[in-house]
């Protein structure tokens, strides 16, 4: 387990430029519910396990950036490490999680673990949000698979792959966990809950 290194951004092809929006809007919806929040956690894998943690963690730096939040990321290669990478945010007075999307199928853990640090769980999923985390921020990806049929019809009718422009989300889906909010002594704001599209009770 270590953290990454600042200024170190990895890479893989094609990553999507939305991505450092939604970075934004999670950071944005943690200080909302929390107007006191001062460190977050962000629990990536290390390069080896999934490049992906490289521009992810640097786009939560970026959107980081100008403001007084104080980003404490640490990388893992696995499940067998999440018992130590939660002590170490605790111990580093980590207020909340950004969790990344790697290891949501250890959701029932990572929210246990959470719950027992007092630690607000951000994640990339619905599901994980129904299963305790206090909530999810994530691309409309009913919206996006339903444009990929556009392409494939345009692509039968003799359209080259190449010469098609590449779409990004322009819709995100909000899930508020109260449950988890009101176990970790949280009020999630009215404005916030307007704009939440599923609010678990």
């Amino acid at each position: 387990m270590r953290t990454w290194p600042k200024g170190m951004a990895g890479s893989i092809a094609h990553y999507p430029a939305r991505c450092s929006e939604i970075a934004g809007k999670r950071l944005q919806i943690l200080r909302e519910i929390n107007p006191r929040l001062e460190r977050v956690a962000i629990l990536g894998t290390t390069p080896a396990t999934n490049p992906y943690s490289g521009p992810y963690i640097e786009d939560l730096r970026r959107a980081a950036s100008g403001t007084d939040l104080r980003l404490l990321p640490i990388l893992i290669s696995g499940p067998d490490e999440f018992g130590k990478a939660y002590a170490e945010m605790a111990k580093a007075g980590a207020q909340a999680v950004i969790v990344q999307d790697h290891f949501d199928p250890h959701r029932a853990v990572l929210v246990e673990l959470a719950i027992k640090h007092k630690l607000a769980y951000m994640s990339g999923t619905k599901e994980t949000a129904a299963a305790g985390a206090l909530v999810s921020l994530s691309p409309d990806w009913s919206g996006l698979f339903g444009r990929a049929a556009v392409y494939v019809d345009r692509i039968l009718k003799g359209a080259k792959p190449e010469t098609l422009p590449v779409e990004q989300a322009t819709k995100f889906q909000l899930v508020l966990n109260l449950k988890t909010a009101k176990a970790l002594g949280l009020k999630v704001p009215p404005s916030l809950l307007a704009q939440a599209d599923e609010v678990i009770e």
